[in-house]
Protein backbone atom coordinates (compact mmCIF):
# COMPACT_ATOMS: atom_id res chain seq x y z
CA UNK A 1 0.00 0.00 0.00
CA UNK A 2 1.53 3.32 -1.08
CA UNK A 3 2.21 5.96 1.55
CA UNK A 4 0.46 9.33 1.32
CA UNK A 5 2.27 12.64 1.65
CA UNK A 6 0.14 14.63 4.07
CA UNK A 7 0.11 18.31 4.98
CA UNK A 8 1.30 17.38 8.47
CA UNK A 9 4.35 15.65 6.96
CA UNK A 10 5.16 18.72 4.85
CA UNK A 11 4.80 20.88 7.95
CA UNK A 12 7.19 18.62 9.89
CA UNK A 13 9.78 18.85 7.09
CA UNK A 14 9.49 22.66 7.12
CA UNK A 15 9.95 22.67 10.91
CA UNK A 16 13.12 20.55 10.61
CA UNK A 17 14.54 22.87 7.95
CA UNK A 18 13.77 25.91 10.10
CA UNK A 19 15.57 24.21 13.00
CA UNK A 20 18.72 23.90 10.87
CA UNK A 21 18.55 20.18 10.07
CA UNK A 22 20.25 19.07 6.85
CA UNK A 23 18.23 17.34 4.09
CA UNK A 24 20.19 14.12 4.68
CA UNK A 25 19.35 14.08 8.39
CA UNK A 26 15.66 14.73 7.65
CA UNK A 27 15.56 11.87 5.13
CA UNK A 28 17.30 9.58 7.61
CA UNK A 29 14.75 10.45 10.30
CA UNK A 30 11.88 9.79 7.91
CA UNK A 31 13.28 6.40 6.91
CA UNK A 32 13.77 5.51 10.59
CA UNK A 33 10.10 6.36 11.18
CA UNK A 34 8.98 3.93 8.48
CA UNK A 35 8.68 6.16 5.42
CA UNK A 36 9.68 4.58 2.14
CA UNK A 37 12.69 6.29 0.59
CA UNK A 38 10.85 7.19 -2.63
CA UNK A 39 8.01 8.81 -0.67
CA UNK A 40 10.43 10.63 1.62
CA UNK A 41 12.37 11.98 -1.36
CA UNK A 42 9.16 13.12 -3.08
CA UNK A 43 8.01 14.95 0.06
CA UNK A 44 11.39 16.66 0.39
CA UNK A 45 11.30 17.74 -3.27
CA UNK A 46 7.79 19.18 -2.84
CA UNK A 47 8.94 21.27 0.11
CA UNK A 48 12.00 22.50 -1.77
CA UNK A 49 9.87 23.50 -4.78
CA UNK A 50 7.50 25.41 -2.50
CA UNK A 51 10.43 27.22 -0.92
CA UNK A 52 11.52 28.64 -4.28
CA UNK A 53 8.05 28.94 -5.84
CA UNK A 54 7.16 32.47 -6.90
CA UNK A 55 4.69 33.89 -4.35
CA UNK A 56 1.17 34.64 -5.52
CA UNK A 57 -0.28 38.14 -5.19
CA UNK A 58 -2.34 38.27 -1.99
CA UNK A 59 -4.85 40.64 -0.37
CA UNK A 60 -3.27 43.16 1.99
CA UNK A 61 -4.15 45.90 4.46
CA UNK A 62 -2.54 49.27 3.71
CA UNK A 63 -1.58 50.95 6.97
CA UNK A 64 -2.40 54.68 7.08
CA UNK A 65 -1.44 57.41 9.53
CA UNK A 66 -2.65 56.88 13.06
CA UNK A 67 -2.60 53.06 12.77
CA UNK A 68 -5.77 52.99 10.68
CA UNK A 69 -6.79 51.43 7.37
CA UNK A 70 -9.27 52.63 4.77
CA UNK A 71 -12.34 50.41 4.42
CA UNK A 72 -14.29 52.75 2.16
CA UNK A 73 -17.28 53.68 4.30
CA UNK A 74 -15.25 53.73 7.52
CA UNK A 75 -11.75 53.76 8.96
CA UNK A 76 -10.65 50.61 10.73
CA UNK A 77 -8.13 50.42 13.57
CA UNK A 78 -5.02 48.33 12.97
CA UNK A 79 -4.33 46.84 16.40
CA UNK A 80 -1.44 44.49 15.58
CA UNK A 81 0.60 43.36 12.56
CA UNK A 82 2.73 40.24 12.18
CA UNK A 83 4.92 39.76 9.11
CA UNK A 84 5.38 36.00 9.25
CA UNK A 85 2.78 34.69 9.17
CA UNK A 86 1.08 37.66 7.51
CA UNK A 87 -1.51 38.51 10.18
CA UNK A 88 -3.34 41.79 10.86
CA UNK A 89 -5.64 42.29 13.86
CA UNK A 90 -8.35 44.87 13.16
CA UNK A 91 -10.56 46.89 15.50
CA UNK A 92 -14.04 48.12 14.66
CA UNK A 93 -14.50 46.46 11.27
CA UNK A 94 -18.22 45.94 11.99
CA UNK A 95 -20.59 47.96 14.16
CA UNK A 96 -22.50 46.28 16.98
CA UNK A 97 -25.70 46.70 14.95
CA UNK A 98 -24.17 44.99 11.89
CA UNK A 99 -22.96 42.11 14.05
CA UNK A 100 -26.42 41.65 15.54
CA UNK A 101 -28.08 41.83 12.09
CA UNK A 102 -25.78 39.16 10.67
CA UNK A 103 -26.53 36.82 13.56
CA UNK A 104 -30.28 37.42 13.25
CA UNK A 105 -30.29 36.78 9.47
CA UNK A 106 -28.08 33.69 9.81
CA UNK A 107 -29.82 31.93 12.71
CA UNK A 108 -32.76 30.41 10.78
CA UNK A 109 -30.36 28.92 8.21
CA UNK A 110 -27.77 27.29 10.49
CA UNK A 111 -26.61 23.68 10.06
CA UNK A 112 -23.61 21.55 11.00
CA UNK A 113 -20.44 23.08 9.51
CA UNK A 114 -18.66 21.13 6.79
CA UNK A 115 -15.13 20.82 5.45
CA UNK A 116 -13.82 20.04 1.94
CA UNK A 117 -13.08 16.36 1.24
CA UNK A 118 -9.52 15.80 0.02
CA UNK A 119 -10.38 12.95 -2.32
CA UNK A 120 -13.08 14.57 -4.48
CA UNK A 121 -13.47 18.22 -3.39
CA UNK A 122 -17.03 17.81 -2.07
CA UNK A 123 -18.20 18.98 1.37
CA UNK A 124 -18.50 16.71 4.40
CA UNK A 125 -19.11 16.91 8.14
CA UNK A 126 -15.83 16.31 10.00
CA UNK A 127 -15.07 15.75 13.69
CA UNK A 128 -12.40 18.49 13.61
CA UNK A 129 -15.09 21.12 13.06
CA UNK A 130 -17.89 21.16 15.61
CA UNK A 131 -19.58 24.49 14.89
CA UNK A 132 -22.87 25.31 13.19
CA UNK A 133 -22.72 27.41 10.03
CA UNK A 134 -24.32 28.82 6.89
CA UNK A 135 -23.29 30.75 3.76
CA UNK A 136 -24.78 33.94 2.41
CA UNK A 137 -24.83 34.28 -1.36
CA UNK A 138 -22.49 37.01 -2.52
CA UNK A 139 -24.47 40.26 -2.71
CA UNK A 140 -27.74 38.71 -1.56
CA UNK A 141 -28.82 41.68 0.59
CA UNK A 142 -27.98 45.33 1.21
CA UNK A 143 -26.14 44.40 4.42
CA UNK A 144 -24.08 41.70 2.72
CA UNK A 145 -23.23 43.98 -0.23
CA UNK A 146 -22.11 46.73 2.16
CA UNK A 147 -19.88 44.42 4.19
CA UNK A 148 -18.40 42.75 1.10
CA UNK A 149 -17.49 46.12 -0.39
CA UNK A 150 -15.99 47.23 2.92
CA UNK A 151 -13.84 44.08 3.11
CA UNK A 152 -12.81 44.39 -0.54
CA UNK A 153 -11.69 48.00 -0.04
CA UNK A 154 -9.87 47.17 3.19
CA UNK A 155 -8.02 44.22 1.67
CA UNK A 156 -7.42 45.73 -1.78
CA UNK A 157 -9.05 42.70 -3.38
CA UNK A 158 -12.05 42.60 -5.76
CA UNK A 159 -15.46 41.64 -4.41
CA UNK A 160 -15.84 38.96 -7.09
CA UNK A 161 -12.63 37.26 -5.86
CA UNK A 162 -14.35 36.44 -2.55
CA UNK A 163 -16.44 33.45 -1.56
CA UNK A 164 -19.83 34.03 0.02
CA UNK A 165 -19.71 35.26 3.61
CA UNK A 166 -19.98 32.38 6.07
CA UNK A 167 -21.43 32.78 9.57
CA UNK A 168 -20.41 30.24 12.23
CA UNK A 169 -21.81 29.58 15.70
CA UNK A 170 -19.69 27.87 18.36
CA UNK A 171 -21.56 26.60 21.41
CA UNK A 172 -19.78 25.72 24.69
CA UNK A 173 -17.08 23.14 23.93
CA UNK A 174 -17.23 23.67 20.15
CA UNK A 175 -13.98 24.30 18.29
CA UNK A 176 -12.19 24.05 14.95
CA UNK A 177 -8.93 22.17 15.30
CA UNK A 178 -5.80 23.68 13.66
CA UNK A 179 -5.91 23.52 9.86
CA UNK A 180 -4.91 25.38 6.71
CA UNK A 181 -7.48 27.23 4.60
CA UNK A 182 -5.73 26.69 1.26
CA UNK A 183 -6.54 23.59 -0.76
CA UNK A 184 -3.87 20.88 -0.64
CA UNK A 185 -2.32 20.73 -4.16
CA UNK A 186 -1.65 17.00 -3.75
CA UNK A 187 -5.24 16.09 -2.84
CA UNK A 188 -7.21 14.40 -5.66
CA UNK A 189 -10.21 16.66 -5.15
CA UNK A 190 -8.33 19.96 -5.34
CA UNK A 191 -8.45 20.28 -9.13
CA UNK A 192 -12.26 20.38 -9.05
CA UNK A 193 -12.32 22.99 -6.27
CA UNK A 194 -9.84 25.27 -8.04
CA UNK A 195 -12.11 25.56 -11.09
CA UNK A 196 -14.30 27.98 -9.11
CA UNK A 197 -11.69 30.71 -8.68
CA UNK A 198 -8.29 29.19 -8.06
CA UNK A 199 -6.54 28.87 -4.73
CA UNK A 200 -7.53 30.62 -1.55
CA UNK A 201 -4.99 33.33 -0.74
CA UNK A 202 -6.46 35.02 2.33
CA UNK A 203 -8.92 34.71 5.21
CA UNK A 204 -10.78 37.36 7.19
CA UNK A 205 -12.56 36.35 10.41
CA UNK A 206 -14.87 38.94 11.98
CA UNK A 207 -16.15 38.42 15.52
CA UNK A 208 -19.89 38.99 15.89
CA UNK A 209 -19.96 38.75 19.69
CA UNK A 210 -17.58 38.46 22.63
CA UNK A 211 -17.81 35.03 24.30
CA UNK A 212 -17.57 34.90 28.07
CA UNK A 213 -14.46 32.70 27.94
CA UNK A 214 -12.38 30.90 25.31
CA UNK A 215 -12.82 30.88 21.54
CA UNK A 216 -9.56 32.58 20.55
CA UNK A 217 -8.25 32.26 16.99
CA UNK A 218 -4.93 30.48 17.41
CA UNK A 219 -1.82 30.26 15.21
CA UNK A 220 0.07 27.29 16.71
CA UNK A 221 3.20 27.66 14.57
CA UNK A 222 4.00 31.04 16.14
CA UNK A 223 2.19 30.86 19.48
CA UNK A 224 -0.25 33.65 18.61
CA UNK A 225 -3.79 33.92 19.99
CA UNK A 226 -6.30 36.55 18.87
CA UNK A 227 -9.09 37.22 21.36
CA UNK A 228 -12.62 37.30 19.90
CA UNK A 229 -14.01 40.80 20.51
CA UNK A 230 -17.32 41.90 19.00
CA UNK A 231 -16.80 44.00 15.86
CA UNK A 232 -13.07 43.21 15.65
CA UNK A 233 -11.46 40.92 13.07
CA UNK A 234 -8.28 39.08 12.18
CA UNK A 235 -6.97 38.84 8.61
CA UNK A 236 -4.19 36.58 7.36
CA UNK A 237 -2.85 35.72 3.91
CA UNK A 238 -0.83 32.85 2.45
CA UNK A 239 1.05 33.38 -0.81
CA UNK A 240 1.44 29.67 -1.59
CA UNK A 241 -0.46 26.52 -0.55
CA UNK A 242 2.22 25.24 1.81
CA UNK A 243 2.89 24.97 5.57
CA UNK A 244 5.91 27.27 5.08
CA UNK A 245 3.42 30.18 5.15
CA UNK A 246 2.90 29.41 8.88
CA UNK A 247 -0.82 29.99 8.30
CA UNK A 248 -1.91 26.98 10.37
CA UNK A 249 -4.74 28.23 12.58
CA UNK A 250 -7.70 27.06 14.60
CA UNK A 251 -10.63 28.12 16.72
CA UNK A 252 -9.98 27.29 20.36
CA UNK A 253 -12.86 25.71 22.32
CA UNK A 254 -15.46 28.04 23.75
CA UNK A 255 -15.37 27.35 27.50
CA UNK A 256 -18.17 29.68 28.58
CA UNK A 257 -20.89 31.31 26.51
CA UNK A 258 -21.22 31.26 22.74
CA UNK A 259 -19.13 32.56 19.83
CA UNK A 260 -20.42 33.93 16.52
CA UNK A 261 -18.04 34.76 13.66
CA UNK A 262 -18.28 35.74 10.00
CA UNK A 263 -15.59 34.35 7.69
CA UNK A 264 -14.62 35.63 4.25
CA UNK A 265 -12.25 33.55 2.11
CA UNK A 266 -10.44 35.26 -0.77
CA UNK A 267 -9.53 33.47 -4.01
CA UNK A 268 -6.78 34.31 -6.53
CA UNK A 269 -9.37 34.64 -9.31
CA UNK A 270 -13.08 35.29 -9.85
CA UNK A 271 -15.11 32.97 -7.62
CA UNK A 272 -18.17 31.49 -9.34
Amino acid sequence: MSQVITDSLRRWIVEQAQAGCTPDSVLQAMRASGWEEATAMQAMEECLRAAVEAPRPVPFVRLLAGCTADAGDRSVQVLAVMQRPAVVVLGGLLTDEECDELVAFAQPRMGRSETVRHDDGTAEVHEARTSQGMFFERGESELIRRLEQRMATLLNWPVDHGEGLQVLHYQPGAQYKPHHDYFDPAAPGTAAVLKRGGQRVGTLIAYLNTPSEGGATTFPDVGLEVAPVKGHAVFFSYDRPHPATLSLHGGAPVTDGHKWVATKWLREGVFT
